[in-house]
């Protein structure tokens, strides 16, 4: 009688232990079970989240492609004779707003050209520098001779010069100020002097040195016309001074009306 109680106490124990189990082992299935589920899902995520981070993409979510052609605009500088009749013709009927606008288009136009024909007139190389055809500039704010702007390069390996026609009433005052100081016009620092006053074909200017940028002689001609010269690389001042001779400085400032 007692050894059928203690096996049945065994056995209660037995199927209480196999119970707890049984609970163990189908919980590290679940757990397996989870654990697999993730797996597959982050194999499946990555294709979605790449979707997705397509999709936040702005060209992608306009959809729109990038361009990759196109020659730009054509050069189309304002017609004078045009502008001019219909200033006269929009003046007449009393249209002052549409007269303004073609009057001001007229004066544009007459300033792009005569910028082309000094851009026309520059030397085609300097000092064994060419020109970069493809650096030239003609800009215009079509105020009147405010604003107007002829730019063109030259160069040749690292050496480069580029030379600035500008009608500019702020570079002017600035320059025409420390022309006119004459007491500090030779300033230097550290025993390095670094602006100084000279002269082009008869004309006052001030040529500078920076290590960073060159040298840079600016020369005023006339009442509001400066013309600017950077050189990069050159060896000496003098070297700038000769191509700065090289240039019709007389002939600019005619064909800009200068007196």
């Amino acid at each position: 009688m007692r050894l059928a109680s203690l096996l049945a106490c065994a056995l209660c124990m037995g199927v209480s232990w196999y119970g707890h189990t049984q609970g163990i082992v189908n919980k590290l299935k679940q757990k397996a079970a989870q654990a697999t589920e993730r797996a597959i899902e982050k194999k499946i995520d990555p294709n979605s989240g790449n979707q997705n981070s397509q999709g936040n993409q702005p060209g992608n979510q306009s959809g729109n492609p990038s361009n990759t052609s196109g020659t730009g605009l054509v050069i189309t500088p304002p017609d004078v004779k045009q502008n001019i009749a219909e200033a006269e013709a929009s003046f007449k009927a009393g249209n002052y707003s549409d007269a303004r606008y073609a009057i001001r288009q007229a004066m544009l136009g007459v300033e792009m050209e005569i910028g082309q024909k000094v851009l026309a007139s520059l030397p085609e190389s300097v000092v064994g520098l060419k020109k970069e055809t493809e650096s030239d500039k003609v800009t215009s704010m079509g105020y009147g001779w405010v604003g107007l702007t002829i730019h063109r390069e030259y160069s040749s390996g690292n050496k480069q010069l580029s030379v600035d026609i500008a009608n500019n009433s702020a570079w002017m005052s600035a320059v025409n100020a420390y022309l006119a100081s004459g007491g500090y016009a030779q300033q230097s620092s550290g025993g390095q002097q670094n602006w100084k006053q000279t002269k082009v074909k008869g004309y006052k200017g001030i040529i500078e040195f920076n290590e960073g940028s060159g040298y840079k002689l600016s020369v005023p001609i006339g009442q509001s016309s400066l013309i600017v010269w950077q050189g990069i690389n050159f060896a000496t001042e003098q070297d700038v001074m000769n191509a700065a001779n090289a240039f019709d400085i007389d002939g600019i400032k005619n064909k800009l009306g200068e007196k």
